[in-house]
């Protein structure tokens, strides 16, 4: 058995480095949205009204169902939330 050391959970569990990028971009867009949501103090019925998407869907955001997910509406939910996103792409080490 070897001692493999990853940079992020995600490259440790996902099949591609392509799948594992997905992930953490996901992983950040959720957090973000988790972390706005409690700092204001919206409702989880608040929340859905100001981001377009229903009470269930928030309640799956916030326990971290991040396989319902994907890139775009978390794009969109952000920016309705009315965060802004910045993207940096660097270099693979």
């Amino acid at each position: 058995m070897s001692n493999q050391r990853f940079t992020s959970i995600w490259d440790a569990i996902e099949d591609t480095p392509e799948e594992a990028e997905n992930m953490k971009l996901r992983s950040v867009l959720m957090t973000a949205l988790k972390d706005h949501i409690a700092h204001t103090g919206m409702t989880q019925a608040q929340a859905a009204k100001l981001l377009g998407v229903t009470q269930p869907r928030i309640s799956d955001l916030m326990r971290g169902k991040i396989n319902l997910f994907g890139l775009d509406a978390l794009v969109n939910m952000v920016t309705a939330a009315g965060l802004h996103i910045e993207i940096r792409v660097l270099e693979a080490a």
